[in-house]
């Protein structure tokens, strides 16, 4: 019980001891604040008996990059996916994304950006300043890092992809325009690259926007038309009804179901043709 002399922060603290860590944290903090409650569901739990799943480091541009890697399991050789969070960090919904990869039956890892200042806090609302002391050519570096990172893995098939919602959306799109051995990106409503710098993608894109998701989808109509004149191969698929983070199953107040399941599915099937063929 909250009690008088005992601090918010301190409270949640105790809290998260005592119910089970930071989802627990979390759902509290939501409903303090009255924000929505994260889902506490795993599709693919980290020990589920068709990966191994674990969190390594690797080597970026800014020396140790943390992440959290999932494969599945026994002997093989598999593509590789990049996978890229939010702008509130390496979270547990992400970890979960980068499993659900491997289940797939692709080589996964889920950088953490944060890693260069202490990596994602335990409470994701504490991320956001964080992001501000990035700096930005050296973080899309860090990704291009991953890139390399599966395409050397020994048990890599050689063929990598990279995907990523809002923030990481934006990302991907900056990985595809700096990585030459990107094969496949999936941008889930994510900032577009520079118009000048579409030409030096390499990637196939499969291009994700919510309907109502204004701010973002104000930079279609240029990115469109750059990627046409370039010659790269695209698909943009838009999703009516839906909002910006529609996919992120833990915020209830932005996921849409429908939404999620088809971009997933259509998500899969790019892999498949790009990375598998």
């Amino acid at each position: 019980m909250h009690r008088e002399g005992v601090d918010r922060r301190e409270f949640l603290r105790r809290f998260a001891l005592f119910a089970g860590g930071t989802a627990a944290l979390s759902a509290l903090s939501a409903l303090l604040e009255g924000r929505p409650l994260p889902q506490m569901r795993q599709h693919v739990a980290q020990d589920d008996p068709r990966i191994v799943a674990e969190d390594i480091v690797y080597t970026g541009e800014t020396g140790e990059v943390k992440a959290h890697f999932a494969r599945p399991k026994g002997d093989g050789r598999w593509p590789g996916v990049v996978v890229i969070h939010e702008n509130r960090g390496l979270v547990p919904h992400i970890k979960d994304v980068a499993r659900r990869v491997a289940a797939e039956g692709y080589l996964a890892v889920a950088p953490d950006a944060l890693s260069p200042v202490g990596g994602t806090p335990d409470d994701p609302q504490q991320a956001g300043p964080l992001f501000q002391k990035l700096d930005r050519p050296a973080t899309v570096r860090n990704f291009v890092a991953a890139v390399q990172y599966l395409k050397t893995h020994p048990l890599s098939a050689g063929k990598v992809a990279c995907m990523g919602f809002c923030w990481g959306g934006g990302m991907t799109n900056q990985v595809a325009v700096a990585s030459p051995d990107l094969a496949a990106a999936v941008p889930f409503y994510g900032a577009q690259a520079a118009v000048e710098d579409v030409p030096k993608i390499k990637a196939a894109m499969l291009i994700h926007y919510a309907g109502d998701d204004a701010r973002i989808n104000a930079g279609i109509p240029a990115f469109e038309e750059a990627l046409k004149t370039a010659g790269i191969e695209y698909k943009i698929f838009m999703y009516e009804g839906a909002g910006h983070a529609f996919f992120n199953d833990s915020n209830a107040g932005r996921y849409n179901k429908e939404a999620a399941e088809l971009a997933w599915q259509r998500t899969l099937a790019f892999y498949k043709e790009k990375l598998k063929s």
